[in-house]
């Protein structure tokens, strides 16, 4: 159940990089566009200041600014998070990039009153498309190359296979071992003390 979990956290965390990402743009037009002029006239007026105040309009663009760079940090910080927790680097590119469209999309609808003609809802899906044929092709490509090189059956655990191999290092070590000791035996027992025994005699 644990497993579970923590296999769809990088879910979250990636779907959510992807709004902070669009929370982000959209902070950051507001830094610069005329919308925000309106914004600071109505909070100027609120506020007692007349219809226009040029140091609440810098407040305001100021404020929208500590925004984007806040929201930037907090996208990079969980689109981090989810590829620690992800086994795929590719997966967590598609659920941010297709989050961060959606949500800017919608954004810009209800923000801006802008409207997206159907040529950019295509070449967004198209965008999305090709992103997952190529995560679902690393991932074949990934897996085969796992299997060809474990030494073993596909799927087996590499650390049990360099584990018999260290084992067959190890029987060979001592086999070599055991032959090296009968020479040397032979060797002490016979020629090496006759060459010992004459050098003595000299």
């Amino acid at each position: 159940m644990e497993g579970s979990k923590t296999g769809t956290q990088w879910l979250i965390f990636a779907a959510a990089s992807g709004a902070c990402a669009s929370l982000n743009g959209v902070f950051a037009k507001l830094t610069t566009t005329d919308l925000t002029t309106s914004w600071a006239s109505g909070v100027s007026h609120a506020l007692g200041f007349g219809a226009s105040n040029a140091v609440v309009e810098a407040t305001v663009r100021a404020a929208f600014f500590a925004l984007n760079l806040l929201f930037n940090a907090v996208m990079w910080a969980l689109f981090t998070r989810a590829l620690t927790l992800a086994t795929s680097t590719v997966r967590v590119s598609i659920i941010n990039t297709s989050a961060n469209f959606v949500l800017t999309a919608v954004l810009g609808w209800l923000v801006f009153a802008e409207t997206l003609p159907g040529l950019w809802w295509l070449g967004a899906s198209l965008l999305v498309a090709g992103s997952v044929i190529i995560g679902s092709r690393e991932e074949a490509q990934a897996k085969g190359r796992v299997g060809a090189g474990g030494g073993g059956e596909a799927g087996e655990p590499l650390s049990e296979t360099y584990g018999e191999e260290e084992e067959d290092v190890a029987d060979l070590g001592e086999l070599f071992k055991d032959e090296m000791g009968e020479s040397e035996d032979v060797d002490e027992g016979g020629r090496g003390s006759d060459e010992f025994k004459g050098r003595m005699g000299e």
